[in-house]
């Protein structure tokens, strides 16, 4: 008997970060459509997990900004696996005391400068969702799409609506 070949899962990733306890409806409308969302960090209150918990399953970091006994629960980084790839996240990229090269990481996911950002480094991709908490300078406010299918991480900055 010959066995089918299976195809390795595609995981589409929403990233939110830096909200500090506000719930834009239409970041949570961009996430919709998320296998999982990651909150990067600096969330504010548990109410903001609660709100994305009701789009997809959550995982979260605890930011700077991030105190009181709600936050405690939350690690400082967290490895997330979706079939053969590794997501690193943490709040703080000045933060990371590894080379995720070197450590199989096929993304880092971080906050904290509420600027958003993708990049590629010697072969990892490094995103940044931005803000999508209240305004911080002329910064824009945004959410981001991570597509991971076979190894191979996409991502995506999308900017919402100005204030």
């Amino acid at each position: 008997m010959q066995r089918a070949a299976t195809r390795p899962r595609r995981h589409v990733v929403g990233l939110i970060s830096d909200t500090h306890g506000l719930v834009r409806p239409e970041a949570i409308d961009r996430l919709r459509g998320s296998d999982l969302i990651v909150h990067c960090g600096d969330v504010g209150s548990p109410a903001v997990l609660d709100a994305l918990r009701a789009v997809a399953p959550v995982r979260a970091v605890r930011g700077n900004n991030d105190k009181g006994p709600w936050a405690v629960a939350l690690p400082a980084d967290d490895v997330i696996e979706l079939g053969s790839s590794s997501l690193y996240v943490i709040h703080n990229l000045a933060e990371l005391a590894l080379e995720p090269a070197a450590a199989g990481f096929t993304a880092v996911l971080s906050g904290h400068s509420h600027r958003p950002r993708v990049e590629e480094r010697d072969g990892v991709v490094f995103v940044n969702p931005g803000s999508a908490g209240p305004r911080r300078f002329r910064l824009p406010i945004a959410v981001a799409r991570l597509v991971v299918d076979s190894g191979r991480c996409d991502a995506r900055i999308i900017e919402l609506a100005a204030d």
